[in-house]
């Protein structure tokens, strides 16, 4: 993912210009590329390598939605339905 990509998905939710660290931003990131990597995987279906890291992208934007929701439940509802996420 290129930092134009990265600069992209991180303008709709960054709380600042230079947001690059928050929640929401690491979150859509972690969307943007768990999407990336789900299409490979679709044609690679043997690049199980791709498969574990995908895995670990899941965990850690599973652990960063339960944290927001945790901490702040507005900005959560907002940034799950602003990435499409079905939680």
């Amino acid at each position: 993912m290129s930092q134009i990509d990265k600069a992209a998905v991180r303008k709709p939710v960054a709380r600042h210009d230079r947001d690059t660290g928050s929640s929401e931003v690491q979150i859509a990131v972690l969307t943007k590329k768990i999407e990336t990597l789900s299409e490979h995987l679709k044609t690679h279906k043997k690049d199980f390598s791709s498969r574990y890291g995908l895995i670990r992208m899941v965990n850690t934007r599973r652990s960063l939605l339960d944290y927001l929701k945790r901490t702040d439940e507005p900005r959560y509802q907002s940034l799950i339905k602003e990435l499409g996420l079905r939680r």
